[in-house]
């Protein structure tokens, strides 16, 4: 069987651990992931209609403008990455490919759907205890009856934790379906039919636990369907 092929979109400058963990976990779920940089697609509707799938990977932090804040000089950007993501999401209001967000990606979702981000979750949560890690040591709660829940078959998980922003508002058909004990959302997706899914954690980096494998097998189930 021919695998479906799945854009993963990464830094141009940077990124290229992300990548190879992505285009591993890809591959161990049946498909082939194709790197998307700013600098390889100059022509983001002709690059959607040449893929099965969409990742918006994690990465540097999205420019805080695009929600109504202001540039921050001592955070590091990623302008062209930000306009292919949303041109690239944008061209998939006509071919409605099934999407994961991963970390920065989940919130590119969220803003793509019109939603709004928290621009630093420590000055939002004061009592926030700092946390930046690959291993999976944030707990979280799932809630039922969502798509989600029924891909990681679990009400209650660990994820890593590598994000300061997060998301507020998901966005207009968007839903939060994952949260920490402190109310910092942690995953977010369609409330239709459609696969759009966004984590907040890296589950590339978790490729031991097969419920974070079960989020890419899921992607590559629907694109089969």
């Amino acid at each position: 069987m021919t695998r479906p092929i799945i854009g993963v979109t990464t830094s141009h400058l940077r990124g290229w651990r992300s990548w190879q963990f992505q285009r591993l976990a890809i591959w161990r779920a049946g498909g082939l992931a194709k790197r998307l940089t700013a600098s390889r697609v100059p022509n983001p509707k002709d690059c959607i209609s040449s893929l099965d799938g969409l990742v918006i990977g994690g990465g540097d932090d999205i420019d805080l403008t695009l929600y109504g804040g202001t540039l921050d000089l001592k955070i590091r950007y990623d302008p062209e990455r930000d306009a292919l993501e949303r041109a690239l999401l944008e061209a998939t209001t006509d071919q409605p490919l099934p999407i994961l967000g991963v970390c920065r990606g989940a919130q590119m979702l969220a803003l793509w759907r019109g939603g709004t981000l928290i621009q630093d979750i420590y000055s939002h949560y004061p009592d926030l205890p700092r946390l930046r890690t690959v291993f999976p040591k944030l707990g979280i709660t799932v809630q039922e009856n969502t798509r989600l829940h029924s891909i990681l078959q679990r009400p209650s998980l660990r994820v890593n934790s590598l994000h300061h922003q997060s998301i507020n508002d998901p966005g207009d058909a968007m839903q939060i379906v994952a949260c920490d004990r402190r109310g910092v959302t942690q995953a977010i997706e369609h409330t239709g039919d459609r696969f759009m899914v966004g984590v907040q954690w890296h589950p590339e980096y978790m490729p031991q636990k097969p419920a974070q494998l079960r989020l890419y097998k899921a992607l590559i189930a629907t694109i089969q369907r």
